[in-house]
């Protein structure tokens, strides 16, 4: 990704996290970027287009975490994705898919799409993570490791959505009882 480029994914990127995907505009970006709005449009000519870029950059973005943490045993890849978490939460962000849930009905077909193949990705890997992990021993629960991991992420998001509310404590203390009830 070209400098100006990324740095408008990566506003935009927290922008949906803090404020939600509806509630900001590419004035919300340019301001602090110092760039005029042509040159986001350039780069981005709809906001749907900007959208998409941010999922993609998040989808690139775990694919490199998980290619780095493949080799730790399952509990410590699935506390490295709590990680992520607590680094959000610490920041004042929500999970970007917790963000843009909310907005779903309303963004273009093609940007849900995009949030579809990001949750499916996401809900993939835990469930491998945690099967994987339960035939090693690391992990015992009862039922289905997809049901399993739909209640790992959901977990997640509210943590970040009640940490704004109750504080960050509330995020630690979710992801460690979550990690603690697997094992």
């Amino acid at each position: 990704m070209s400098g100006t480029r990324e740095k408008i994914v990566e506003m935009a990127d927290k922008l949906i996290r803090v404020k939600g995907y509806n509630a900001f505009s590419y004035k919300d970006i340019a301001d602090p970027l110092e760039v005029k709005n042509a040159a986001i449009h350039y780069h981005f000519p709809a906001k749907s287009d900007l959208g998409e870029g941010v999922i993609v950059h998040e989808l690139e973005t775990f694919a490199v975490q998980r290619e780095q943490w493949r080799r730790l045993p399952e509990d410590e890849q699935l506390d490295k994705l709590f990680d992520v978490f607590r680094r959000h939460c610490k920041a004042g962000n929500i999970c970007l898919i917790g963000s843009l849930a909310p907005d779903f009905e309303t963004l273009p077909e093609d940007m849900q799409g995009k949030i579809q193949e990001m949750t499916l990705e996401i809900l993939e890997w835990v469930t491998a993570c945690l099967e994987k992990g339960r035939k090693k021993k690391l992990f015992h629960f009862k039922g289905d490791a997809e049901d399993r991991a739909l209640m790992v992420m959901s977990n997640l998001q509210s943590s970040l959505l009640l940490s704004r509310v109750l504080g960050p404590h509330v995020c630690q203390r979710i992801t460690k009882r979550l990690l603690e009830d697997l094992r």
